[in-house]
């Protein structure tokens, strides 16, 4: 009898219907050995040698394993193909006493007959560099996590946790938020050239003043451009048409394939988690039983095998033509330090298609697929090809920009729609430099500046991505793990700080700059990462942090705890909108806001921005001379607008009252604050005027 150990036993019927009956596929469950949780278990003067012990509830699982193994013919260690797996597979060896050297390693990209095979006929030693970069990860985070933890929970309240990934991911969600609540609207203006060569019409956008990139920031400047352009002759003087091609989108890796699953499919990181190691796994089909749909699902590399391109690219000929294949193999480029131990995320068999599958697997299971097949079979295929068409038209000193492109070739978007095709079009008659186009009418907007979005569970991976915290492995975990400390919670799909989240990250920020450091949490993963290259020992990595840990958490540890200052209600006239009763204004880190009094059997609490004051009081446009009233955006934030919209688009933050400033003539405001009182001041940001 062979053996052959794997983590989850998800897999194993998979996994046994590709060996023979002499093959014992036994599932370890993930790890069997790890630090012990109630000692820190790691010698800071020798070295940081971690000890490690049997997990409790594994000990009849490790005796019973230890049992097969010495009646084995053969051991074969197939845990996942990554540091985690790697290092599940060296403490499996060291619990069954193995030999340093032996060839008992297998590991596979995916759970096919072929690879699986290959795998077992050609056994490794264990890959020690892998082995150590997980060592040199679990031993920091422990001493973070050991050492922080407490002085979190003596210093604010309650079992908190502190960690090296996962308080650097809460300070991302708790900058963003104070970034929004201290946002002020910055005003700006668009103006656009309606122009027409005899019966056609182009718009064109004001971009340069004597070629330099022009902002428009107030109504004044407005009047003063159009002023200067009013009797402008209007010339072209530049036409640029050229074919451009846009290049298919990478095959998925595990943080872009997270991201379009949440923010696409709008599934949550949960079922999303459970659902694509169901896809690696193996999922029933009706008829053939057990079988792995995807290749490996955590991984950072667009790599993708030979043999693989070579099915998509019989696939694509197949089903699609000649044109859609590119002579040559599409590269993707992998980012700086990915692991590409194995390959992108795809389908282990184009035999599978949406089409064949639908119908015999769960629902859940073909829209992850699908998504998965399309996004490989895409990333093989030919670029797409547009006509693209730009037209500068000259007015005085003023150049107007005019662009649009049309779809040549659909290419990859033959498989992957391009939303943006629908609305591309070159609605541009034929032009030629130096000649003259006649104005029809000019158009402006008011805009404003918009605060930044709060993160979604799925821009937040991206964020994490971008900013190289963590690594595609964890993503998920970690921001799991900071809903479950209540750092976190959702509003209609967006992250925000709890109070608690909000008073551990400024905590951790005063006293731990390092571990709240963004840039120097980045670069630590990078020379973690440089653990698996063998070019540096993990206890260098861990002693060089270590030294400046020690001395911050002395200072953290002599330091008085935090005191929550609460201050008394004040009584409101907002009734609550869940149970009636009155409620009244709290203060929270990010100012007031309005809380039921009826607390704790009503746990209602409203922005103030949010309340709708009853105000009918309205305005004059300043735009057409229309009425202006009170309106109130999606999220609930009091705004004025023209009452002819939509062919009067003008908005503001204050009121128009159709009176001029007595200093400098611009327009004045009746501005609603937020204590219910009203103040009439001048919209000029150069002017000071406030009415008594």
């Amino acid at each position: 009898m062979k053996i052959v150990f794997i983590e989850g036993p998800g897999k194993r019927d998979t996994i046994k219907k590709y060996l023979g009956p002499e093959y014992l596929v036994y599932p370890t469950k993930g790890h069997i050995r790890d630090l012990p949780a109630k000692s820190f278990a790691i010698d800071i003067d020798h070295g940081y040698e971690p000890t490690y012990e049997i997990i409790p509830e594994k000990k009849a699982l490790v005796e019973d394993l230890k049992k097969r193994a010495q009646k084995a013919d053969a051991i074969y260690l197939a845990t996942d193909p990554d540091r985690e797996g790697e290092a599940i597979a060296w403490h499996l060896a060291t619990i069954l006493g193995l030999d340093k050297n032996a060839l008992v390693r297998t590991a596979f990209n995916e759970i096919s007959k072929k690879a699986i095979q290959a795998s077992i006929s050609d056994p490794k030693p264990i890959n020690y560099d892998l082995v150590n970069a997980q060592q040199g990860r679990r031993v920091l985070d422990r001493i973070m996590g050991y050492k922080l933890s407490p002085l979190l929970s003596q210093k604010i309240h309650g079992k908190l946790s502190a960690g090296r990934v996962q308080s650097v991911t809460l300070k991302l969600v708790v900058d963003r938020e104070k970034a929004i609540q201290s946002f002020v609207p910055v005003e700006y203006w668009n103006v656009i050239a309606e122009l027409k060569k005899e019966k056609q019409k182009f718009k064109a956008d004001l971009i340069q003043y004597k070629d330099k990139k022009l902002e428009i920031p107030n109504k004044e400047t407005v009047d003063k451009i159009l002023v200067e352009i009013e009797n402008a002759e209007y010339k072209v003087s530049e036409v640029k048409r050229q074919v451009t091609y846009s290049k298919p989108p990478a095959p998925y890796i595990t943080s872009s394939l997270q991201q379009d699953a949440l923010s696409k499919l709008k599934m949550t990181l949960n079922s999303y988690t459970k659902c694509v190691q169901s896809l690696y796994e193996g999922v029933m089909i009706q008829g053939e039983g057990k079988t792995a749909l995807v290749t490996y699902i955590r991984t950072d590399s667009t790599r993708v095998s030979l043999d693989a391109q070579f099915s998509a690219k019989e696939y694509i000929l197949n089903n699609y033509g000649e044109q859609y294949a590119p002579k040559k193999f599409n590269e993707y480029s992998t980012k700086e330090n990915a692991q590409d131990a194995h390959e992108a995320i795809r389908p282990i068999n184009l035999k599978y298609t949406p089409e064949y599958l639908n119908g015999k697997i769960e629902d859940q299971y073909l829209r992850l697929y699908t998504m998965i097949f399309k996004r490989f079979i895409a990333s093989q295929m030919s670029y797409a090809q547009y006509d693209s068409l730009t037209v500068d038209v000259l007015a005085n000193d003023y150049k107007f920009r005019a662009s649009g492109k049309a779809l040549i070739f659909d290419g990859y978007t033959k498989v992957l729609k391009n939303q943006d095709d629908e609305k591309n079009g070159i609605n541009i008659p034929d032009l030629v430099e130096n000649e003259i186009v006649i104005k029809d009418k000019i158009v402006t907007e008011q805009k404003f500046t918009r605060p930044p979005s709060r993160f979604t569970e799925s821009t937040l991976i991206k964020e994490m991505e971008v900013q190289g915290i963590g690594r595609p492995a964890t993503y998920a975990a970690t921001i799991m793990t900071l809903f479950n400390r209540n750092y976190i919670k959702t509003e209609k799909k967006a992250l925000i700080p709890t109070e608690l989240g909000i008073q551990v990250t400024e905590y951790l920020e005063e006293y731990f700059k390092n571990v709240m450091d963004i840039k120097f949490t980045a670069e630590m993963e990078k020379q973690l990462d440089d653990v698996e290259l063998g070019k540096v020992k993990w206890q260098d990595i861990v002693d060089n942090f270590y030294k400046d840990f020690s001395k911050q958490l002395d200072l953290a540890s002599h330091q008085a705890g935090i005191i929550l200052q609460k201050s008394e209600p004040i009584p409101s006239d907002i009734k609550c909108d869940k149970c009636g009763a009155m409620m009244v204004y709290r203060d929270g880190k990010f100012g007031k806001f309005l809380a039921c009094s009826n607390f704790p059997q009503c746990k209602n609490t409203k922005n103030i921005n949010s309340v709708k004051f009853d105000i009918k009081e309205t305005g004059v446009c300043p735009k057409c001379g229309g009425v202006v009233e009170a309106k109130y955006s999606k999220r609930g934030k009091l705004f004025f607008g023209c009452t002819n919209y939509p062919k009067c688009d003008y908005m503001s933050w204050d009121l128009p009252i159709g009176e001029k400033c007595p200093k400098c003539n611009s327009n004045l405001f009746k501005k609603f604050n937020k204590n219910g009182t009203t103040t009439i001041l001048c919209n000029n940001k150069g002017c000071t005027y406030v009415k008594d």
